[in-house]
């Protein structure tokens, strides 16, 4: 007797619901283990050559190729803040979102290949100098050419769908069963981190427009006894976070939490024609703000959304 394998429900729907995605940010690492330096070391300390290895930073981190370095994580850390983990290459992006994402990830790729050019342009100069700073140690053969340089350095976007094939298969009960269990626990499992990581990313956002529309308490006036209180600082990209957020979790609720759609929607709607200038501006709007947030954080945090 064969069995038909079908997929989980929440498979279908994250399918509906996103794209996979994953950035390949590559930069040339710029070192190279030096084995004579090595032996050298080694020697000196009378241990074995295979102890240890020394390994030159040719451009001794030159602030145009850090840059790149640094731009890379920038890209890695602004992929994690938009999506969600799927696996070890590829990440979740709610469809809702791609338009959005892909337009920044345009901005990103033009601010990798200006930083890219800028040290292209200065890399003959850079290798020159790097003979003073690189002492005993300079080789010119270590350093390869631009174009080499070049070629090993880029910015690349994937997407592709999240798989809904129908598995069905001819094969013993026993086998597909199993196969059954684990197929549907990925998915399970997938879901459940999605949702949480939602939940969280939720709850810190509102979180921070609270603690932003509050005030502190400053020193007491030894004349009059009078406490004084001071604003705190409301940002302008906190509010867009989380009106983004609002926009986003509209079309991605996988499990169609009436929790989250609620907290989602009365967000929302106290942040409807609201800004951070609006906030800094009105003592009125700061405590309506912040009043209809907690009333949301309270109600919101006690529930479990998936």
């Amino acid at each position: 007797m064969n069995l038909e394998l079908n997929k989980p429900q929440h498979l279908i729907s994250l399918a509906s619901s996103g794209v996979l995605i994953s950035i390949d940010t590559n930069v040339w690492s710029a070192t190279k283990q030096d084995r004579g330096i090595s032996n050298e070391v080694t020697d000196s300390k009378k241990a074995s050559r295979s102890a240890g290895k020394y390994v030159k930073n040719l451009l001794a981190e030159h602030p145009k190729h850090k840059a790149l370095v640094n731009y890379r994580q920038t890209i890695y850390n602004w992929v994690k803040r938009r999506t969600y983990r799927w696996n070890q290459s590829q990440d979740l992006l709610p469809s809702t979102d791609l338009v959005r994402f892909k337009s920044e990830f345009n901005t990103h790729e033009q601010q990798f290949h200006a930083l890219l050019d800028g040290f292209i342009a200065d890399y003959d100069s850079i290798v020159s100098d790097m003979a003073f700073k690189q002492g005993d140690m300079f080789n010119r053969d270590d350093y390869p050419t631009k174009e080499y340089v070049r070629s090993k350095c880029g910015v690349q976007l994937f997407v592709s769908e999240v798989p809904t094939n129908d598995w069905r298969c001819n094969i013993a009960d026993d086998i597909a069963s199993d196969l059954f269990k684990t197929y549907s626990k990925q998915a399970e499992e997938i879901v459940s981190h999605v949702m949480v990581d939602q939940q969280k990313r939720f709850i810190e956002v509102m979180e921070s427009i609270s603690h932003c529309c509050g005030v502190d308490d400053t020193n007491i006036n030894d004349n009059t006894g009078e406490t004084r209180t001071k604003r705190r600082k409301i940002y302008d990209t906190t509010i867009l976070k989380a009106k983004e957020m609002c926009e986003t979790f509209k079309g991605f609720n996988l499990t169609n939490s009436a929790e989250l759609e609620e907290a989602r929607a009365s967000l929302e709607k106290a942040l409807n024609g609201v800004d951070a200038e609006t906030i800094r501006e009105s003592d009125a709007v700061r405590n309506a703000v912040k009043e209809d947030v907690d009333e949301i954080l309270n109600k919101f945090s006690s529930f479990n959304c998936f």
